[in-house]
């Protein structure tokens, strides 16, 4: 085990241990976490000719409080277990571009079981004069779309994330100044592996007329960006509309950027109907994506998808998000992703039961629909005709219990 890990760690389990003895200096001491498990079934593809398996155990402790009764701070440990059959199916999370400190263990990577230990949040923060401020490992979230936000620039969730609970930590600096109602202006640095994958973001948000408006500018990693924000109501009709714009890097070179500029942008709109069913539907453009399927490969392995600033291939996409209330324990809900220009889809109904107050079981089953890989007639590799049909059926269950 690395010498941070273990020396942070060891902080974590002081301040457990003493934390009874030393009021004066933690006060409001708040101890929780959570044991999830998720296990999944995918199903064959046609270029493949095994099933596969896959088992992922999650204990998480956090710990938050006041430091001296000046400062707050935040502490989160976060141990994983995976279990994937075959092996290659499923990979512990790798090195972040947005950590600078070692701070995660990991064992047995590329075997059936794989394990990981990670210091998730190690942050302090205050505030003085309507200006709050945070530096350390942190969670930070940008835009206000649900189903995916183009202004999610930091470490955003896969439009098709089942467990959306908790924002993967990064290292950073945050300094955010109130003003009026609803205004902020807010500064970022995030410290990346490298130098060169540092981050420099400014965002100013307002509310004018019930309207709420938000922009980001600066680099992030090493890319000028410009985004901007609008949501608000029409009648009943929640509507959101954001853009972010980039410029390329390493253009045409492997595992660089497709093109020398690119946007992605997102209109989501929300709506609550009298049988209670509510829809999220959202118009996506993904700039770093193709309109041609045999262009997908090299999108896949371009830096925006490595970076997890998109996840998808194409470029025009509808995705919709129904939820309805069954029960109050029972809410059945689902997820649509379609691609506009192969007309594939990803189909996924779920099902989150309530079995206690912080015990939940969400069901799901993801349908791939769309024109399967064909066989190249000269050299027999598989060609891919669409971007879901090269995907296979899966589904499973996510046990979560919150303490």
């Amino acid at each position: 085990m690395n010498w941070r890990l273990s020396l942070l760690t060891l902080v974590l389990l002081l301040v457990l241990c003493s934390a009874g003895q030393a009021a004066e200096l933690f006060a409001e001491l708040d101890f929780g976490g959570s044991l999830k498990t998720t296990n999944l079934y995918l199903d064959r593809i046609p270029a493949d000719s095994d099933e596969g398996l896959l088992s992922s155990q999650r204990l998480r402790l956090e710990l938050t409080g006041q430091l001296m009764a000046r400062f707050t701070f935040e502490i989160a440990a976060e141990q994983q277990l995976l279990w994937s059959d075959p092996p290659t199916l499923a990979a512990l999370p790798g090195d972040s571009a947005n950590r600078r400190f070692d701070l995660e263990q990991s064992w047995s990577r590329g075997g059936r079981w794989e394990s990981q230990l990670q210091l998730d949040r190690f942050n302090f923060g205050g505030e003085n004069n309507h200006v709050q401020w945070t530096v350390g490992r942190q969670a930070i979230g940008f835009g206000r779309i649900s189903l995916f936000s183009p202004l999610d620039v930091i470490a955003p969730f896969p439009p098709d994330a089942i467990d959306v609970d908790v924002r993967p930590g990064v290292d950073a600096v945050k300094i955010v100044r109130y003003f009026g109602l609803a205004g902020q202006l807010g500064a970022v640095t995030v410290f990346g592996d490298e130098t060169e994958h540092n981050s420099y973001l400014l965002t100013l948000g307002e509310n004018f007329r019930n309207i709420d408006l938000l922009a980001l500018f600066g680099r992030l990693r090493n890319r000028p960006l410009l985004g901007l924000g609008i949501a608000g109501e029409i009648g009943e009709l929640g509507v959101k509309l954001e853009v972010s714009w980039y410029r390329g890097d390493d253009i045409g070179q492997p595992g660089g950027d497709l093109r020398k500029d690119f946007a992605i942008g997102a209109l989501e709109t929300w709506y609550r109907f009298d049988s209670g069913l509510v829809l999220l539907a959202e118009y996506l453009y993904n700039g770093p994506g193709s309109n041609h399927p045999e262009q997908y490969p090299q999108a896949a392995t371009s830096a925006p998808l490595a970076e997890g600033l998109s996840f998808l291939l194409g470029r025009h996409y509808l995705l919709l998000g129904p939820s309805y209330e069954l029960h109050p324990l029972v809410t059945a809900s689902g997820l649509v992703i379609h691609n506009l220009e192969d007309r594939s889809s990803l189909l996924r109904p779920q099902l989150a039961v309530s079995l206690s107050d912080n015990l939940q079981l969400d069901l799901f089953w993801a349908f791939a629909v769309g024109e399967k890989p064909e066989a190249d007639p000269l050299f027999g590799l598989p060609l891919v005709r669409s971007e879901f049909g090269s995907a296979g059926d899966s589904g499973g269950f996510l046990l979560r219990w919150y303490f």
